[in-house]
């Protein structure tokens, strides 16, 4: 099945101002526009889509000039091959521009390898009809950044190109604010601190992230909220949005997060706990880990927007029953 919507061709005229004239040509339209992102210009640029007096530009690195008109065909959007799915999703906010949701654990966000239902993008189609965000040249909602499968909370899903680049420069930018909640194996050191490690592919386990010094920088943020012996319940902020970023950087610090199969052990329960906990632990088989706040401002009227989701019932479930363990 094709889902598809009434798009046509948009086409920008553009003109240098004089700062900006002069500048990396891909750089120097991304300022003159800022509508669009320097990726999608860069990308328009090298499949000749951007011209002037009438002739595609030459390169990405061209000098751009001024008193010249620029003119951007940007292609109406593909079509997707993926099927709307009528899947309930929790929804925050919403209105045209955006929508907020409170994802479940569980939900893969986007299709993948071996994965092309029941996803979040799939809910996200049956749910918006034609409301969706065009970027990257195909027609899809605007994801702008992800959670893990069986990481529970909260997401922002752009619903037009507009909405989408603006967010997406926020998170970039690092001006919108996350806060999540996680129970790591053994308590930190530190009440708190800062984990300022690269983050790349491991480098035998391509399906594993790791500190990798070729990696990209991350920066998560932790503090601990209440020891559990012989766990911990802490939150932790991204600066940055690297790859399983909180999973991988808390174990390097010796505390992966408890569940985590990826990144940690299996935790084997002692026999002399009460039964209760122990079957609790043993059958919490995700990463202990939740999206609970997200702030960032409105990408239209600019005013600032914060939600806060709870914890979902097995992770409070997993937080009350270790807590018996310390009282």
């Amino acid at each position: 099945m094709i889902y598809a919507t009434d798009t046509v061709e948009e086409i920008h005229t553009i003109r240098l101002n004089p700062q900006q004239a002069g500048l990396r040509l891909d750089k120097g339209l991304t300022l003159a526009a800022p509508q669009l992102s320097r990726a999608t210009i860069q990308r328009l640029i090298k499949s000749g889509q951007v011209f002037r007096d009438g002739e595609p530009v030459g390169s990405l690195s061209e000098k751009g000039l001024g008193g010249v008109d620029y003119v951007i065909h940007i292609p109406p959007p593909e079509p997707t091959h993926l099927i709307p799915e009528e899947i309930p999703l929790e929804i925050l906010f919403e209105d045209a521009d955006l929508i907020v949701i409170n994802k479940a654990a569980g939900m893969v966000v986007h299709p993948g390898a071996g994965v092309n239902s029941g996803t979040l993008v799939n809910a996200l189609l049956f749910h918006c009809g034609e409301d969706l965000s065009g970027i990257g040249g195909q027609i899809r909602p605007g994801i702008v950044h992800r959670l893990d499968k069986d990481t529970s909370g909260i997401l922002v899903i752009a619903k037009n190109d507009l909405a989408h680049q603006r967010l997406a420069t926020q998170f970039e930018h690092r001006t919108a604010s996350r806060h999540y909640l996680a129970i790591t194996k053994g308590v930190p050191k530190r009440e708190k601190g800062v984990v300022d490690e690269p983050i790349g592919r491991h480098p035998t386990l391509r399906t594993k992230m790791a500190v990798n010094r070729k990696g990209r920088r991350a920066v998560t943020h932790y503090q601990l909220i209440t020891p559990l012996s012989p766990f911990a319940l802490i939150s932790c902020r991204l600066e940055t949005g690297r790859t399983h970023q909180i999973r991988v950087h808390m174990a390097h610090l010796g505390h992966p997060l408890l569940g985590d199969p990826v990144y940690g052990r299996r935790f084997q329960p002692p026999t002399k706990w009460p039964e209760e906990i122990r079957l609790t632990v043993e059958n919490f088989n995700r990463q202990a880990l939740h999206a609970a706040t997200l702030g960032f401002q409105h990408p239209r009227s600019q005013h600032p927007l914060h939600f806060h989701s709870d914890p979902p019932a097995d992770f409070q479930r997993l937080h009350q029953q270790i807590e018996r363990l310390s009282s």
